[in-house]
């Protein structure tokens, strides 16, 4: 049994829940696409199972991008991988309910003005919190 958790491993499995996330799909549907339980999809998306070589491919096709691009790998083989243990501020906050809405209902606002006004209500909000 492995016992260390390792930042590839956690790295990949945030990669595939943001993605599954953006497509609105839940665990159980990719689970039951690729041939597991919803549970040991959890377990992929939290690092704690290593996702094989096939399996990998299997939820990137399902997921619609290369298996590359789970590994923080862009199409021009540029590494876009973490530099540290912690997971990139929008990786983080795309994982989380409040952030996919807070995108979704952003990415609906066609006026630029709006946009710049909601952005500056955002860093106010934020510098408030922090005193």
């Amino acid at each position: 049994m492995r016992t260390k958790i390792l930042e590839t491993d956690i790295a990949v499995g945030a990669r595939v829940k943001t993605r599954r996330k953006r497509l609105g799909m839940s665990q159980s549907t990719l689970a039951e696409r690729i041939g597991v339980t919803f549970q040991q999809v959890q377990k992929y998306e939290k690092g704690t199972n290593r996702i094989g070589s096939s399996r990998l491919a299997q939820i990137a096709a399902v997921l619609g991008v290369s298996p590359a691009s789970l590994f923080g790998e862009g199409e021009d083989g540029a590494n876009l991988a973490p530099r540290s243990s912690e997971m990139t501020t929008i990786e983080e906050m795309m994982s989380t309910a409040e952030g996919a809405a807070l995108n979704r209902s952003f990415a609906k606002i066609t006026d630029p003005v709006v946009k710049r006004a909601v952005i500056g209500l955002v860093k106010a909000l934020a510098n408030s919190s922090d005193e």
